[in-house]
């Protein structure tokens, strides 16, 4: 095999660029945290009531990394299982969710309505749409992606506190994906299918596309049809609100006591572009209706070419002193989604001009900065929120990806049964891994750990009883064998471990393998 033949093999296989590895790499960075360590998670605010949280951190991350599995590194679930599980334990923990005790009492300005209420410990037994939908969907797709019914096993999804001085044996709260996901369902059937609230009294419509993801997933992973019953549902209970307003902006929320529509006089940029990346999944046609319009509205000419959003008004006088990038961030990950892909380039290059992006451990972020404008009057605020999760799954995702996603893009494919690395050393920074099952090719393209140069370590699954085999590296075959067994190899160490092709090899560069079977008898 030529170089020639290689570098036009690689041109067909999709690929990582620097920046998309980097995004990558800052999410499996803040996955390998030990437990409850939130180095560079923290906002301003420290309450975790606000869209900055760590679980909206935590969710959109996730999001990102399956996104990325799915399209563009399908054949490397080594990359992606253990950080994503990573992700699903931290959103369990205390830290995340005990802000629903003093949130659940109500009595702030969209809910004074019901007067003070007791406080609540099960964070997803009532309300708090904005934290059970995200572990509900979490877990769906991480046994999607990764066929592990781990999350299915009886008080896997258990949300417990144990604290030293107080409640004596701690509080503990068990579900799993199952009972959580029909805990929802019947919360929102109870509803009239107008969605769960987030706070007491609160209906974000935003909140609720999640939720919808979740059902959907469950179809996937277990049957039915729960995501098109809800929808059905959702659309009919909105009529009476309006799932836009007659501005052509998405609603914000119903307040359930009241029957009464809180939205933004004039729309908000995180409210249409928010709720459009993720009811894209299920109704493309009315997102993509009133996407150009919302655009055209909030972005604001940057110098040179780029493109960012005006900041919309807080919310309540106390998310005032904390600016925030949300507005910019679901901008982008909304032009992503839709296909929008010269508005997300302006936005990305604004980013990367403006707002401090930076490098570490090999992982490409933007870090939080509470400064709201610059001197020239552009926007420069960074959260956490957007900075680690959004820009990351903006420039990780591919157009209509989360549409993709939630149509089973690997019900009609062999996805499951085909060659992919499912082990490897860690840390390697992998840019290629994928399958063509029309000329029966796996191509894998990796280099070392930033600094290093070890022997790697990979496992590739559903290697044997496919027939003959050649690998080569760089274009060089190195190594062939039968359906069973390696017949030769050159300058390369790899042998049969139970169902598993072992490869090791020095890796002190990049390099891409190609593994290609000639018959499948």
């Amino acid at each position: 095999m030529s170089n020639e033949t290689t570098n036009a093999q690689r041109a067909t296989v999709p690929s990582l660029d620097d920046l998309q590895a980097g995004h990558l790499q800052h999410i499996l960075n803040l996955a390998a945290r030990l437990p409850d360590d939130w180095s560079g998670m923290q906002g301003k605010t420290s309450l975790q009531e606000d869209f900055g949280s760590i679980r909206f951190q935590l969710a959109y991350m996730s999001y990102a990394l399956a996104l990325t599995h799915v399209h563009r590194l399908p054949a490397a679930p080594a990359v992606f299982r253990q950080p994503f599980d990573a992700l699903v334990q931290k959103m369990l923990s205390p830290d995340v969710w005990t802000y629903w005790h003093y949130v659940s009492t109500g009595n702030g300005p969209f809910n004074s309505s019901l007067g003070e209420l007791p406080p609540q410990w099960d964070p997803v037994a009532t309300d708090n749409i904005m934290y059970s939908a995200y572990v509900q969907s979490m877990a769906l797709l991480y046994h999607y992606l990764f066929r592990d019914a781990r999350y299915a096993a009886p008080g896997a999804l258990t949300f417990s506190v144990n604290p030293l001085f107080w409640a004596l044996g701690g509080k503990h709260f068990a579900y799993d994906e199952r009972s959580l996901n029909e805990h929802l369902y019947w919360n929102m059937v109870e509803r009239g299918y107008l969605g769960i609230a987030c706070e007491p009294n609160c209906v974000f419509q935003v909140c609720n596309q999640i939720p919808i993801l979740g059902f959907r997933l469950h179809d996937v992973v277990y049957g039915g049809s729960l995501a098109n019953e809800v929808t059905e549902g959702y659309l009919r209970a909105w009529s009476d609100f309006g799932v836009l307003s007659g501005t052509g902006h998405f609603n914000m929320m119903v307040q359930e006591k009241e029957r009464r529509v809180i939205t933004p006089p004039n729309g908000a940029p995180w409210t249409d572009f928010w709720t459009a990346a993720m009811m894209h999944a299920w109704n493309p046609a009315l997102v993509e209706e009133h996407y150009p319009g919302q655009m055209a509205k909030w972005s604001i000419e940057g110098p040179d070419g780029t493109l960012t959003i005006r900041p919309s008004p807080p919310l309540s006088p106390s998310s005032a002193a904390a600016p925030s990038a949300r507005d910019f961030g679901w901008a982008a990950v909304c032009a992503a989604e839709v296909g929008d892909n010269d508005t997300l380039e302006r936005l990305l290059a604004y980013a990367d001009r403006f707002l401090q992006p930076s490098w570490r451990d090999g992982g490409y972020f933007y870090p939080r900065r509470d400064e709201a404008l610059d001197r020239a009057g552009l926007p420069i605020a960074m959260d956490p929120h957007t900075g680690n999760a959004l820009l990351s799954y903006a420039r990780l995702n591919v157009p209509h990806g989360l549409r993709k996603l939630y149509d089973d893009p690997w019900a009609a494919t062999a996805h499951f049964d085909e060659p992919a690395l499912v082990e490897m050393s860690p840390a390697l920074d992998v840019r290629s891994a994928w399958f063509d099952a029309n000329v029966s090719r796996l191509t894998l393209r990796l280099g070392p750990p930033p600094g290093q140069a070890p022997v790697a370590t990979l496992s590739i699954g559903n290697h044997w009883n496919r027939g003959n085999w050649t690998l080569a590296i760089d274009g060089i075959q190195v190594a062939s064998g039968d359906a069973r067994e390696v017949m030769s190899r050159t300058g390369i160490n790899l042998h049969r471990a139970d169902d598993v092709l072992l490869v090791e090899l020095p890796l002190n560069r990049f390099l891409t393998i190609t593994i290609e079977w000639n018959d499948t008898n």
